[in-house]
């Protein structure tokens, strides 16, 4: 029987256990005294860090995934131009995938004597490399503000009515106090992936930073491998007491991530999950319903967003937590990417979030296990159009993403792999994704048996470079051995020489 409230309260140490859980997990201390302003789509967003960057007066710290060489992305190299102009720090990263139309803004920048660094652009000597990605979306300013969203610098997230199209629906805040410091060190753990890293006198000292409010919060800094977020996530849900509401632009969860989500709903937690209806990713859109029969049997609600594109990373539990930030709820996101997300732990924050949560259900449809045990939108009976052709009021706006791709390419291969070795059962959601890998891999079986060169010439091509790959990079690694080795004197025995000659 789980405890009340009040008996948790009363057993010493148990809520420093659960704080001690959430550092553990995220690998990010907690920081108070700050104030946080909840800021939405890019109607709030943008002009906030441009008066922010416009006001600078030592530094600029600017991180992004997508930079677009268009009327927003123009309209930011321009202020952070004339920033630079004015003898101000302006450091940008933007990524090389993310980013790939970025170079004349980016020639621009340096030109006012911004520096600016691309994030992990195409290497020989790293063929798969490719999927590291840096998915931050972060800026900082003189160490006083510092923003944090899911929004990228692109017209993307703008309306335009003569298309139809929607403004994307996306959350950011905006920081002040002590905490800021950490997302300068953030910044400067990418920065230094890039090239040189920051001196110390560039960074602003926690210590010289004035508390602002009395926010409680944790910045969380994903980097590949480590899956902070994606343990913190685990931690949280296992945590949540009465509610847990999740907002996911690309929702292709582990099964880990998907039974702990169950298991809460089952223990009476109220779970939602809000996803896009019409994601700028339409092959992502089935992988994500795959995932929701399992949760709705458990109890879990499900709604689709109506508008254009729901791109918000966002979660609240109980009123008492909440995360914004840019790591979504797929493999990518929690072990591949350069993510960052801050935690807050506030209970006037995360009542603003529930309700911004609220708001949103407005333009949502919540789908539902029919007594077909169909997965279907709740206000369309069994005998209606299927989901996808009752859904016409907004257009979808096209984009791509490297990371969100291989995500699906991640989920395609759980599904393939259940489907061979029996590990976990498979719902009848994903038998269109066997049937549509059945064809796949029956076309390329007829292609190699009739046409063997079509395969022969890649595959050569592939070890060849995957060989070459590998032997500079043992070069590198040698070499980087030699140069950091100590030369010792003629005749001085090394340490382990030393140690071996004691034993015997």
């Amino acid at each position: 029987m789980p405890l009340a409230a009040d008996a948790v309260a009363a057993i010493p140490g148990l809520a420093e256990l659960g704080d001690r859980a959430l550092e553990r997990a995220s690998g990010a201390p907690a920081s108070a005294g700050n104030t946080v302003r909840l800021l939405l789509d890019a109607e709030q967003n943008f002009p906030a860090w441009l008066a922010a960057i416009r006001g600078a007066q030592r530094s600029i710290f600017f991180e992004s995934y997508i930079v677009s060489d268009d009327e927003v992305g123009r309209e930011f190299a321009d202020a952070l131009s004339e920033r630079a102009k004015a003898g101000v720090l302006v450091c940008v990263v933007y990524d090389w995938l993310g980013s790939s139309g970025m170079r004349g803004l980016a020639t621009q920048m340096r030109a006012a004597g911004c520096e600016v660094r691309v994030f992990n652009p195409p290497r020989i000597d790293s063929p798969l490399g490719w999927f590291t990605r840096d998915h931050r979306k972060t800026i900082t300013v003189d160490g006083r503000i510092g923003f944090v969203s899911g929004l990228c610098v692109s017209a993307r997230w703008l309306a335009d009515p003569a298309r139809d199209h929607e403004a994307w629906r996306d959350t950011g805040i905006e920081l002040t106090g002590p905490a800021v410091a950490k997302l300068e060190q953030a910044f400067a753990q990418v920065w230094d992936v890039c090239g040189d890293p920051l001196t110390p006198d560039q960074l602003t000292p926690e210590a010289s930073i004035v508390e602002t409010g009395d926010s409680r919060l944790r910045i969380i800094a994903g980097v590949p491998s480590q899956a902070s977020t994606f343990r913190l996530d685990l931690v949280v849900a296992s945590l949540a007491r009465k509610r847990l509401w999740l907002t996911d632009a690309y929702f292709v969860a582990t099964s880990a991530y998907v039974q702990a989500l169950r298991a809460a709903a089952k223990d009476g937690v109220d779970v939602r999950l809000l996803v896009p209806g019409a994601s700028d990713i339409p092959a992502l859109s089935p992988l994500s319903r795959a995932q929701y029969r399992p949760l709705l049997e458990s109890g879990v609600r499900v709604f689709e967003w109506e508008g254009t594109m729901l791109h918000a990373k966002t979660a609240v539990a109980d009123n008492l937590w909440a995360r914004v930030g840019s790591t979504n709820l797929n493999l990518a996101s929690w072990m591949t990417n350069y993510e960052l997300d801050v935690a807050i732990e506030d209970t006037t924050f995360a009542e603003i979030m529930a309700k911004q949560f609220e708001s949103d259900l407005g333009r949502a449809t919540e789908i539902v296990l029919t007594s077909r045990n169909r997965v279907r939108p709740a206000e369309l009976s069994e005998e209606t159009v299927p989901h996808t052709a009752a859904r016409g009021a907004s257009r979808r706006s096209m984009s791509g993403s490297a990371n969100r791709a291989a995500a699906g390419a991640v989920s395609v291969g759980s599904a393939l792999g259940a489907a061979l070795t029996n590990r976990r059962s498979l719902g009848p959601a994903e038998a269109g994704l066997l049937y549509i890998m059945c064809a796949f891999f029956v076309a390329i079986g007829v292609v190699a048996a009739f046409w063997p060169r079509v395969f022969a010439w890649p595959l050569a091509l592939i070890c060849v470079w995957l060989g070459v790959a590998w032997g500079v990079k043992g070069w590198v690694l040698k070499r980087k051995i030699q140069r950091t080795s100590p030369v010792l004197p003629a005749g001085t025995a090394t340490p382990a020489a030393a140690h071996g000659e004691e034993r015997r």
